[in-house]
């Protein structure tokens, strides 16, 4: 049977999005948004940063969204498919939507099946490298029935088959537009990707990468007197201090993202009484991404961070021994008082919520153990050199350490350095420039994806409230490297048979409890062999001044995800 999912008939969604949308269209003014980490493209099938597919919320629809509480609502669709109207196959084989026929394109040609089918393709394409490509899992085709009903197939029962067009990551992009930029073509169609041609409430007017993008709203956008503002501007750049104060304190800006500030410098600009901060726990985990393979700068391009099956692995990091004594030295009750406050607590998790989902087997990372990480490592035959740096046959413990600049991810790095100090790790920090470390250009050297450090900090998230689609993110095939554009999500580059195989199982499960328990066991695997440690469970945090109206937090899906209903 289908698993019993948040569902939310059109006609409910439009009356919920439509409350507090009072004004007529563009009588707002202007609506500035500040994301401290700037965009570098509008297309999210391009790039795993939140900022880009959060700029490309305001321009380019899914087809259904999660809303704040993580149910399903029909965005350009009429229902959510489900057995009982017919929409889902019986078998669980296939999903039909039917395409809302009121919904235009923002240059005024109508919105068809043709396009969801495009994009389905523009992503499995097999040389895209396309971000988003655990959501579709199992696809087999995408078919137009007519030109306002779309049929997506699948090779197996899909018990939960809502991955593709479901949430911000994967949203539909127009066929006439990006017609010549399949596949290896997809990066280097730059007007495409800077100024796609969007169904949402705004499209761009300029794009500039890595710094600031303006909009206008939409004049062809299905609901009326929507959005209210008649132009906006995505700037990024800066910190997350400077962007809560943007809001906070002098009132430059009316909504700030993602402000990992330390908590009392926060509580004190809130103080200023221009805007007010809320938190939202959805499934954010700040951790260290543990490479298992050779960083080593003297390999060159074409072995450095690559798997290569298994014939590359990490000198000193593909032993489990060192991985779990890295994870056993962190206190991470003393990171979370020093960056986080209520806004985060310490989990040996990756998979963090919802409950259901949630590991009891991995507390032992919860309290600190310099003295075991000590004996496991001597156990192992890692002896302290004199110059107290851990070595075994001529390799040292001797750990590139990178993360995105931000003040409370260096002061977190700056207390790990300290805490592995204790056991005999030598640790150099490295910070880089957020709108180029989560950027997808598959040339630079500095992104989270192409990895050429041994550990690296971040946190991650999946659209909605089922994770299928996120845990499938660690199977082999997501591995990065230069055949899919460096833009796989198994970041740490682990490859290991028995998580393949959850994947697929839990792809063909029904039953929720089974499900979880698949879940929880993928989750063991990656924590317990410590191919990612997990830090901090952290809440998003926001800023929104207190002249802006409609804002719903919204930890499920893109947080700009209801901007057609903001207003003064």
């Amino acid at each position: 049977m289908l698993r019993k999912t948040g569902v939310i008939t059109a006609a409910v969604a439009t009356a919920m999005l439509s409350a507090g949308a009072l004004a007529q269209r563009g009588s707002a003014g202007h609506l500035n948004i500040l994301y401290w980490q700037a965009a570098s493209t509008v297309n999210p099938y391009l790039s795993g940063g939140t900022k880009d597919i959060e700029a490309g919320s305001m321009v380019l629809d899914p087809l259904v969204h999660y809303d704040e509480n993580g149910n399903m609502v029909p965005v350009l669709v009429e229902e959510i498919p489900t057995v009982e109207n017919g929409g889902v196959a019986s078998d669980l084989r296939s999903i039909t939507y039917r395409i809302r026929k009121d919904v235009q394109w923002s240059d005024g040609t109508p919105l068809t099946a043709h396009d969801v089918v495009f994009s389905g393709e523009y992503c499995l394409h097999p040389d895209a490298g396309c971000n988003a490509a655990s959501y579709f899992t199992d696809v087999t085709g995408f078919e137009a029935l007519d030109d306002h009903t779309v049929k997506i197939s699948f090779g197996v029962a899909k018990p939960f088959p809502y991955g593709p067009f479901v949430g911000s990551t994967s949203p539909i992009i127009q066929k006439a537009q990006f017609a010549d930029c399949m596949g290896a073509r997809a990066q280097e169609c730059t007007e495409q990707n800077f100024g796609p041609i969007g169904t949402g409430p705004f499209k761009v007017d300029e794009f500039r990468a890595n710094d600031v993008i303006t909009f206008s709203a939409n004049e062809r956008y299905r609901e009326a007197d929507k959005p209210a503002f008649a132009t906006a501007t995505f700037k990024g750049g800066g910190d997350a201090a400077s962007a809560a104060r943007a809001v906070l304190e002098t009132g430059e800006f009316d909504y700030a993202w993602n402000l990992q500030v330390e908590p009392e410098v926060l509580a004190q600009m809130a103080a200023a009484g221009k805007g007010k901060a809320s938190t939202a726990f959805g499934t954010w985990v700040e951790r260290l991404i543990v490479n298992q393979t050779n960083d080593d700068t003297g390999l060159g391009a074409d072995k450095r961070s690559l798997h290569l099956d298994g014939a590359n692995p990490h000198p000193f990091l593909s032993d489990p021994a060192v991985r779990r004594a890295l994870s056993l030295a962190i206190d991470r009750q003393i990171l979370v008082d020093a960056g986080y406050g209520v806004a985060g607590q310490p989990t040996c998790n990756i998979l963090p919520a919802p409950a259901v989902y949630v590991s009891a087997a991995n507390n032992e990372c919860l309290t600190q153990n310099v003295d075991e990480a000590n004996r496991i490592l001597d156990e192992a035959g890692w002896i302290r050199g004199d110059d107290g740096v851990r070595a075994k046959d001529g390799v040292r413990i001797s750990i590139l350490y990178q993360t995105s600049t931000n003040s409370v991810r260096q002061g977190t790095q700056a207390l790990v350095k300290q805490m592995w100090e204790q056991i005999g790790v030598e640790t150099e920090l490295r910070n880089i420039d957020a709108a180029v470390f989560f950027g997808g250009d598959p040339a630079s050297p500095d992104t989270y994806n192409k990895f050429y450090a041994d550990i690296q900090m971040y946190t991650n998230n999946f659209d909605g409230t089922d994770p299928e689609s996120y845990m499938a993110n660690w199977a082999c095939s997501e591995i990065p490297g230069p055949e899919n554009q460096w833009l796989g999500n198994n970041i740490q580059r682990q490859c290991v048979a028995e998580y393949d195989d959850l994947v697929a199982q839990m792809s063909q499960t029904a039953v929720l409890e089974e499900r979880a328990a698949l879940a929880k066991r993928m989750n063991d695997i990656i924590v317990q062999n410590h191919y990612m440690i997990p830090l901090i469970w952290r809440g998003s945090v926001i800023a929104y001044a207190n002249t802006l109206k409609g804002v719903r937090q919204n930890p499920w899906d893109s947080g700009l995800w209801n901007v057609a209903d903001w207003h003064r």
